[in-house]
């Protein structure tokens, strides 16, 4: 399929689909006439990258997971995996940002917001 159908068929510009082959991510062949032509599979695909980057994924980790899913003898499973081990991953920097907030706030209105509230100055 050439890539104004893809884009078409999945809502992608060219361009972004451009990208995404360069960044390994899709594979397509040439034509003889030079037109970039991609495989049926890669409509999914694409939809499925678009999704897990709006769910927090990289491009690094979604084309790692690519290879594990397309490997794994149950795909379903190993995506509820990932899934879970996002959510383990938000969970630590919410409380990450949490803590940070904490400090933010302790901060505000001591003058200096390099020091603390309370704390002796040197």
């Amino acid at each position: 399929m050439l890539i104004g159908e893809l884009a078409e068929r999945t809502g992608m510009s060219r361009d972004a689909i451009r990208f995404y082959e360069r960044t390994g991510l899709v594979a397509g062949g040439r034509l003889p006439s030079g037109y970039r032509d991609f495989p049926p599979e890669t409509v999914p695909w694409l939809l499925y990258v678009r999704t897990a980057q709006a769910l927090g994924f990289s491009l690094a980790e979604i084309a790692r997971h690519g290879e594990e899913l397309r490997d794994a003898p149950d795909p379903a499973d190993a995506l509820s995996a990932l899934l879970e081990a996002k959510i383990r991953t938000v969970d630590e920097r919410m409380a990450e940002l949490a803590l940070l907030r904490t400090e933010l706030a302790a901060r505000v209105g001591t003058g200096c917001p390099l020091r603390a509230a309370g704390a002796v100055s040197p």
